[in-house]
């Protein structure tokens, strides 16, 4: 009762995001009820039908993501939320997000249902579309306790991820700011020097490792041999049909790989635009950068990785190869990892409020304070838009050999 009350009073943008998880999790149940009705109509192609089902965990996974991306941007996930006083201590902030996130979940997968059953033709023909996609859809009766269980995973998943996500992070948790001096002793340099340094995230060798070793894995596995569409294990026709085994592990070596290592590359550029004797509005994009590493580096790397995939399957196949249902499922990973991009980066301007307002008083003009901003968003496309290019280039090589 307690999550539907904060639901109905909270933020229009937190309502946004609620209801975009909700979207995700809705677009995943369909993929899963998808995979299921292949398998019963299907039944003598039992690997082909296990591979549509595991080819559902890379949404799944994104979608989990933007559930915990969502479950950190939100007051119940920082301190000071005034919850504690309704006796909602850091014990109980964990199972309050995880309902919050699994009524999200079941508003998507109940939606899905109803779609799924109503573009295959199995509804009333009074609304629109009805039937419309019956010739994508596989026919025959669904079971009912399969449908269940495949639908309920997606809710319990965000569920469990949001409340790991507060108890090993308790609400805001974060480094918490120190205290500064008085504004009349500080200048803007020295305001902007105020905040002690981040250390480095120490992703970022084992990022290196795990990029290295898939890329010399999808090197070894993808030799010249000739590759049959029978042979893949992709479950989607064209060139990526026929892609082996050791390739696939190639490919999710090197996105692991990004994703572990962005929060170091993010905190690196900070430390490279505050090196030397930078001015102001250097030394502001440096810090800022430093100090959002760790929050926005992992949303930055699976956006990083999910890009680089979709460029790399469009340049060998083509979104044609993909059909409806490897479009919506290519669909589901940019979007949730475009949003978690865009709400880690929400929150991070939330957590720079106090900074901000200190240099206001300071009299710091907004043009510096834009100016910073630009320039931390610059550097990082500098970086991470040749990376994305690369690791296209890399995941495209084997399979296109």
């Amino acid at each position: 009762m307690l999550s539907l009350r904060l639901a109905r009073g909270a933020h229009p943008a937190a309502l946004c995001r609620r209801l975009l998880v909700a979207c995700a999790a809705g677009g995943v149940g369909f993929l899963l009820l998808s995979a299921l009705a292949y398998a019963v109509a299907h039944p003598e192609a039992g690997r082909a039908a296990l591979l549509r089902l595991a080819w559902c965990a890379v949404p799944l996974a994104a979608t989990v993501q933007l559930a915990m991306a969502v479950t950190r941007a939100e007051p119940v996930g920082r301190r000071g939320s005034g919850l504690d006083v309704a006796g909602l201590g850091p014990g109980r902030m964990p199972v309050l997000a995880a309902v919050s996130t699994a009524l999200a979940g079941l508003l998507g997968s109940c939606v899905s249902l109803l779609c799924f059953l109503h573009l295959r033709g199995d509804t009333s023909e009074v609304l629109p579309y009805h039937g419309a996609a019956a010739d994508v859809l596989p026919a025959g009766p669904l079971p009912l306790a399969a449908a269940v269980t495949l639908l309920a995973i997606v809710p319990l998943a965000a569920a469990v991820a949001s409340a790991l996500t507060l108890r090993r992070t308790p609400a805001g948790s974060e480094r918490a700011p120190q205290p500064l001096p008085p504004p009349d002793s500080l200048d803007l340099a020295d305001a902007a020097r105020a905040e002690p340094s981040v250390p480095l995230p120490a992703g970022l060798p084992w990022g290196t490792a795990l990029t290295t070793a898939g890329i010399a894995l999808s090197a070894y596995a993808g030799d010249d041999r000739p590759r049959a569409a029978t042979d893949g294990w992709l479950p989607i026709d064209g060139t990526l049909g026929g892609v082996a085994p050791g390739v696939v592990g190639g490919w999710l070596l090197i996105a692991a790989g990004i994703v572990l290592a962005a929060p170091g590359l993010v905190h690196l550029c900070g430390l490279l635009l505050a090196a030397g004797r930078p001015r102001v509005v250097r030394l502001l994009a440096g810090r800022g950068l430093q100090e959002e590493s760790r929050r926005v580096g992992r949303p930055l790397g699976a956006l990083c990785a999910a890009v680089a995939a979709s460029l790399a399957a469009f340049s060998l196949d083509g979104l044609g190869q993909f059909g409806p249902l490897g479009v919506l499922g290519t669909g589901i990973v940019l979007v949730c990892s475009l949003a978690s991009v865009a709400t880690a980066a929400d929150e991070a301007r939330a957590a720079r409020r106090p900074a901000t307002a200190l240099l206001r008083r300071l009299g710091a003009p907004r043009g510096m304070l834009r100016r910073a901003a630009l320039l931390r968003l610059s550097v990082l496309l500098v970086v991470f838009v040749p990376l994305t290019w690369l690791a296209a280039q890399l995941i495209a090589l084997p399979a296109g050999g």
